[in-house]
């Protein structure tokens, strides 16, 4: 697959009465956002700020942060499974508005009570300390804030809050349709070269089998039981992955990082100079048994020497429980 990612810089938002794009400067009909969130019966309020680096303000009840993209070439559209019908995404043409963020907070008392299962938000300062020790105070933000009815479950809830968050990403990037970009990155896996390594990308991906949500979606649906699967890295820009949106943990992936991962893109621009970048695999860890641990490690290994690797790059996140099945996989 070949993908072209056209970037279109953004340093300044305007809430105005319209939409427009020029010189990096990106002005919002505010009043059409909200009535297209509004559109959910389920959401009783909404309303829009503009943040920006160095600005003596605090957001709070973050559930999401998302990059502005949409396609304009190519089969499906972004945020596929959620969005729109399931179609294979990772090819055409996508653009994105980089520099700055949509991100959504959400009023909502979750179901449950106690657990990890317990819903959780984030904060996000825009100067001083804060704003160290966050990437996000770099970027100029769209802040969605939304009021949920009450007595909705923890995965309506979350339902309600990816889609409105992620429609009002889409509008905004459907702002630079006929325009030009300020540069555009090709991805596609193609072309290689005989003598260097095949390295695939091992993305473990930490998920709680037993809760309504398991942290990490594919097209939309949760990550569960499942065996090792290959994907195209080319999917992740595409907005192929997605998270549980009722529980924001500081060092867990948002939605931001799976469409900007930094070893996707670090991979794919070693590809031809220092490595043939084979694909990537997902693994699912956190395994609640041994025996799960040991097929999932097993299998992920067979899967990477089907595929003619000559070496694999192995990330995950979290710790513990989780780390058992990593450490499998690398003996494996």
């Amino acid at each position: 697959m070949r993908l072209e990612m056209a970037e279109f810089p953004v340093t300044d938002i305007r809430l105005g009465r319209a939409f427009r794009y020029y010189s990096g400067k990106l002005e919002v009909d505010g009043e059409e956002l909200k009535n297209l969130v509004l559109q959910d019966k389920r959401i009783e309020e909404a309303w829009l700020e503009v943040v920006v680096p160095g600005e003596k303000v605090r957001v709070t009840g973050i559930r999401d942060v998302v990059e502005p993209r949409v396609k304009v070439d190519g089969k499906g559209q972004v945020f596929p499974g959620i969005l729109g019908p399931v179609a294979p995404v990772g090819e055409g043409r996508t653009h994105r508005l980089s520099g700055m963020a949509v991100v959504v907070a959400a009023e909502y008392e979750g179901t449950i009570r106690s657990g990890t299962g317990v819903e959780r938000s984030a904060i996000l300062d825009m100067w001083g300390p804060g704003a160290e020790a966050s990437r996000f105070s770099s970027l100029v933000g769209l802040v969605l804030s939304l009021r949920l009815v009450k007595g909705l479950s923890e995965l309506e809830a979350h339902t309600v809050i990816q889609r409105a968050e992620l429609e009002v990403a889409k509008r905004l990037a459907e702002v630079t349709v006929g325009l030009k970009p300020k540069r555009v990155e090709t991805f596609d896996l193609t072309k290689v070269k005989p003598k260097l390594p095949r390295v695939l990308f091992i993305q473990g991906c930490l998920t709680d089998s037993h809760h309504v949500h398991s942290g990490v979606s594919y097209y939309g649906l949760p990550i569960r039981d499942s065996l090792a699967t290959v994907v195209h890295p080319n999917e992740f820009f595409d907005g192929a992955f997605a998270i549980n949106t009722t529980r924001w943990i500081g060092y867990f992936p948002i939605t931001w990082d799976w469409q900007n991962h930094p070893l996707v893109l670090g991979l794919y621009r070693e590809h031809g100079k220092r490595l043939n970048f084979a694909g990537v695999i997902l693994e699912r860890i956190r395994f609640e048994t041994f025996q799960g641990k040991e097929v999932i490690a097993q299998n992920t290994a067979q899967l990477a020497a089907n595929l003619g690797a000559d070496a694999a790059l192995v990330t995950w996140l979290g710790s513990g429980n989780a780390f058992v099945d990593v450490m499998l996989t690398v003996q494996a």
